[in-house]
């Protein structure tokens, strides 16, 4: 979950260091070893970029937070849901987290975007 804090950061300040970043973490701050190493990995996954500014890394977002968002749950539903919806929203009526209402609205979302 850290990775989706640390783009939220990014979003929000579009570009910054590490040491930046760190600041405006949410919540218990990382080491900055951590931080550090989760910025690279996004850099490495191509959601962010950077370039030297005298001696520091500026690092700034590629991706918006829409296309990340489609990535992220892409792979939620598929490393914990098998690559199916149904199965997800299955899972959370087993938990009480869906009532009947909610299930029409979704049904009425589905069937107004069809049109």
């Amino acid at each position: 979950m850290q990775e989706e804090e640390l783009m939220q950061v990014i979003w929000q300040y579009r570009e910054g260091s590490v040491k930046t970043f760190l600041q405006e973490f949410p919540g218990p701050k990382p080491p900055y070893t951590t931080l550090a190493s989760i910025v690279k990995n996004l850099e490495k996954k191509g959601f962010v970029n950077s370039h030297l500014s005298g001696n520091t890394y500026i690092y700034s977002a590629v991706i918006s937070e829409e296309d990340y968002k489609q990535t992220f749950m892409q792979g939620f539903i598929n490393n914990y849901f098998n690559n199916s919806y149904k199965e997800m929203v299955n899972f959370f009526v087993q938990q009480k987290k869906l009532k009947s209402k909610d299930l029409q609205e979704i049904i009425n979302m589905i069937e107004n975007n069809k049109k």
